[in-house]
């Protein structure tokens, strides 16, 4: 443990399970430096063992096996500096063990199915973010997935994917509304009526007016910006490249919009794209693409989801900074 914070930075990393949250989360960590983030999994909190979920046909994915009022408690006690004796959901066992000490970080990342679901706990966070990958996308994964290293039917993986369907739309889905930036995980619009689901469009929707938080931009800020950036500077295979960039609702919000369709054939040319990319809150030019070389074998590197975790990592940081700024003003205040 390093020293000790004077400010807890509070981050909230929300999604259904498959949906790249521990890629996400070692992005973050590999940003702020192990020794700085305390990540807890919000699993911790279920108040229901599998067997007990089992018996009252009760999913993971409902507020009734959570336990909403101590996830708070103490989300609330470490933020305001304090240690805290937290529940570990042994999820080998599907049991709930003996709870760990939790110390204050200078970054605490609260992860999982529900960290924007209870108000009280929204209301701690410094800043969120929620992964929201589409219908299509996570069936063409999980199908992969399970049917290649699991031995699993295509009826099997469909028939799991629909038994969690409802509590996912009633209970996960509408946390979306209160991130501040969403990364959307879509089929490609560049090869009509794609089955494979390897080519993606990414969208990061980021929200306006979120206080000290900036969206990045294409180009020019507030237009509307349609670009294909392959070429000379940027190798681009089939089926190409394709961004956007403008202004958008979002759950009645204003909202920026920043999209890459199609993948990367060669990460260090990223660097053409960030180029044209500003607020990235990068502290140097080329650092984006640096931090997305530095781990290129990490899931979506080479398409918009690798590109828009990294530049959400960096907000997040700025967010730290900006906050960690301030603590240190009022304290220099308080002491004159």
């Amino acid at each position: 443990m390093t020293k000790k914070p004077d400010r807890v930075v509070l981050i909230g990393v929300a999604g259904d399970s498959g949906c790249g949250k521990s890629t996400f989360l070692r992005r973050i960590t590999d940003l702020f430096g192990k020794e700085f983030v305390t990540v807890i999994c919000l699993d911790d909190y279920h108040c229901l063992d599998r067997k007990q979920r089992k018996e009252t046909g009760i999913t993971a994915l409902d507020p009734r096996a959570n336990n909403f009022d101590l996830m708070y408690e103490q989300i609330k006690a470490l933020k305001s500096g304090e240690t805290i004796n937290k529940p570990i959901y042994n999820h080998e066992t599907g049991m709930i063990d003996p709870p760990e000490l939790v110390e204050p970080n200078h970054v605490v990342v609260i992860e999982g199915l529900h960290p924007l679901y209870d108000e009280r706990v929204r209301s701690l966070i410094d800043f969120s973010v929620y992964l929201d990958i589409s219908e299509e996308v996570k069936i063409a994964w999980k199908i992969q997935r399970d049917m290649s290293e699991r031995g699993h039917t295509y009826d099997d993986v469909l028939a799991a994917i629909n038994s969690r369907r409802p509590d996912f739309t009633a209970y996960i889905e509408p946390q979306r509304e209160f991130a501040d930036v969403v990364i959307q995980v879509l089929p490609t619009q560049l090869i009509k009526d794609d089955k494979e689901g390897k080519i993606l469009r990414v969208r990061l929707i980021q929200k306006v007016g979120v206080e000290g938080f900036e969206p990045a931009y294409l180009f020019d800020e507030g237009s509307t910006i349609d670009w294909i950036p392959c070429g000379n500077k940027l190798t681009c295979s089939y089926p190409g490249i394709r961004m956007h960039y403008g202004p958008d609702a979002y759950y009645g919000h204003e909202a920026e919009i920043l999209e890459v369709d199609g993948q990367f054939e060669n990460l260090e040319q990223v660097i053409y794209i960030e180029s044209h990319l500003s607020k990235t809150s990068t502290k140097y030019q080329g650092e984006l693409t640096h931090l997305l070389l530095q781990h290129k074998e990490y899931p979506g590197s080479n398409n918009g989801t690798g590109l828009f975790q990294v530049l959400t990592g960096l907000k997040m940081r700025a967010t730290y900074e900006r906050l960690t700024a301030q603590e240190a003003k009022i304290a220099a205040t308080a002491n004159r």
